[in-house]
């Protein structure tokens, strides 16, 4: 509870999103199992003779992990539209 009163002015900015978008911040850990799978790879190897090796394996890597992708997020174009709407030209969609 300290913590959360101590950065209360932080965690606030969670609540201007929508109950879509709030939801879809919660519920997935992509980036916690992206850096996950990155760390488990990278821990295997060892050294690396130069950090373009590096480089390369992480990219390697990161197009074996996007491959297996495939479950659409819930409410996913309505989300879309309001993180456009909020971010204009910063909303990047690949």
């Amino acid at each position: 509870v300290k913590s959360w009163r101590k950065n209360w002015s932080e965690l606030t900015h969670f609540f201007e999103y929508s109950k879509n978008i709030r939801k879809l911040m919660y519920t997935t850990n992509i980036v916690e199992g992206f850096n996950r799978q990155i760390r488990k790879i990278t821990k295997t190897k060892g050294v690396f003779t130069n950090q373009m090796a590096l480089m390369k394996l992480i990219y390697l890597t990161q197009k074996d992990i996007t491959k297996k992708w495939i479950n659409p997020t819930n409410n996913w174009n309505r989300i879309k539209q309001e993180l456009i709407i909020k971010f204009g030209k910063r909303f990047i969609e690949n």
